[in-house]
């Protein structure tokens, strides 16, 4: 299989979207160390602007536009923190941006969004309503449409994290990121395939979506039908392309529960004195759950993100 994306356009991607985001700390915990069994960094996008990994995808798409599809602006569907980057994104660009937004999205993003100067369109929390007002606007503006994970200009942008963390940390032999759409784990991939070959790559997958996990096991993408966890980042189906990317490069798709991500989720707040979302404490759950797997080694984990609401806190 043709790898869809090369090195070359990864690297292009970093040098475009460097003047615009941050390059995010690396932490430690001699205490999570202890408690884990191996040498655990985390990369905290969580730190990252708008809050998650996305604003470089986001940007990275934006920053692709011709100057005609600038003009008309851009449109997508997200409930969260996609909508935020292309809101910030469009707004770095001083280009329109159409946000389709589900009415039960929670407040924190809705203000957010609306904070970056978006228009916003709410819909019916289903995937048709969500797509049938994208398209309407699509039709009416002429913006081009953005997905929040099946676009090779978004995968590229996610996979700077990687680059980014393997410059800063060389020695790592494991990489962990979550899994819901998969544009980080099929951006992380790609670069660790070409910077590092021999770093193995997992991905944490909650229970209640774990689509990754039968799509890899069944050879053909088996969408979510029901969705019931609390981390609400990864409740997309994984896109086809991603997919694609994943089943070549990825070593193992890891299924925890939500008793087992609120636990991970809490631990990082205590010992890091950091904010994490659920969806980006997934993969440190996994590394708990199968710490015999990693015992001893350099662990790398991308925290994908930190826009929780502080309201519904899960402990």
């Amino acid at each position: 299989m043709e790898l869809p994306i090369s090195l070359a356009q990864l690297r292009e991607a970093h040098e475009r979207i460097k003047p615009f985001i941050h390059r995010t700390p690396i932490l430690t915990s001699e205490s999570i160390n202890a408690i884990a069994g191996c040498e655990v960094y985390f990369k905290c996008e969580n730190l990252q602007k708008i809050g998650a990994f996305k604003a470089r995808g986001g940007l990275n798409a934006v920053l692709s536009l011709s100057e005609e599809q600038r003009a008309k602006g851009v449109v997508t569907h997200s409930s969260g923190n996609h909508a935020q980057a292309m809101a910030m994104a469009a707004k770095t660009c001083g280009i329109p941006a159409y946000i389709v937004m589900p009415n039960t999205a929670p407040e924190v993003k809705k203000k957010a969004v609306a904070g970056y100067g978006a228009e916003i369109t709410f819909c019916e929390p289903n995937q048709a309503a969500r797509e049938a007002a994208a398209n309407q606007i699509m039709e009416t503006t002429g913006a081009t449409y953005v997905s929040p994970y099946n676009d090779n200009k978004v995968i590229e942008g996610q996979g700077t994290a990687a680059i980014e963390f393997m410059e800063d940390q060389p020695d790592l032999e494991v990489l962990m990121t979550p899994v819901g759409g998969g544009g980080l784990l099929a951006g992380t991939a790609l670069a660790a395939h070409y910077l590092k070959p021999d770093l193995k790559i997992y991905a944490g997958e909650p229970e209640g979506a774990m689509d990754t996990f039968l799509s890899i096991q069944k050879g053909e993408i088996v969408p979510n039908t029901t969705t019931n966890t609390i981390a609400d980042g990864l409740l997309v189906t994984v896109g086809d392309k991603n997919f694609a990317i994943i089943q070549k490069l990825v070593d193992g798709i890891l299924v925890v529960n939500d008793q087992e991500i609120a636990h991970a989720m809490r631990l990082i707040w205590e010992r890091m004195k950091i904010v994490v979302e659920p969806s980006g404490a997934v993969p440190f759950a996994a590394l708990l759950k199968y710490k015999a797997q990693f015992a001893g080694q350099k662990v790398g984990i991308i925290i994908s993100g930190g826009n929780v609401d502080l309201g519904k806190l899960p402990f």
